[in-house]
């Protein structure tokens, strides 16, 4: 049974009265709800409140640890790009430089080959000549013997 009920019952058994009666019992409802919030403050509010603080504080931490992560992982970002950028940069430079070392190696190998070429025309040049006055000597010395031939015949006939 609930105490301020027979408190109630004791106190007002001598008078009978209406709804606003102004005696015992209203200062011992006051108490009594006075004592109800302060016993639900502390059995339910103060730890609901401390799971809800406990809670935004763990979503701010969160917030901020997020925040954190995202703007590390965009100067990560600008970094991977810019070495990228770099690493492309360098990559064309060396490309360019390969070109331009086997363009030379091209024209050298060209200008080896020229002279190679001129050499042995040179060369298949002046072996024609030697074969040519050798081939001249030679019909030289045969018109003489052919003409001495001759001669000879004319002269004997």
């Amino acid at each position: 049974m609930d105490f301020s009920f027979l408190l109630f019952q004791m106190l007002s058994t001598g008078t009978e009265g209406g709804l606003f009666d102004f005696n015992a019992t209203l200062p011992l409802m006051a108490l009594q709800f006075v004592a109800l919030t302060v016993a639900l403050n502390f059995i339910f509010y103060k730890p609901v409140i401390n799971v809800l603080d406990e809670r935004d504080e763990y979503i701010r931490n969160s917030l901020t640890t997020a925040s954190a992560s995202l703007v590390k992982a965009d100067e990560l970002t600008k970094q991977y790009e810019h070495q990228l950028a770099e690493s492309r940069k360098k990559a064309q430079d060396i490309i360019k430089i390969a070109q331009e070392q086997s363009q030379e190696i091209v024209s050298v190998k060209i200008k080896e080959a020229q002279l190679d070429a001129e050499k042995l025309v040179s060369e298949a040049y002046d072996q024609l000549s030697i074969q040519k006055e050798s081939a001249l000597r030679t019909l030289e010395t045969q018109v003489d013997a052919l003409s001495d031939m001759i001669k000879l015949k004319l002269l004997n006939d």
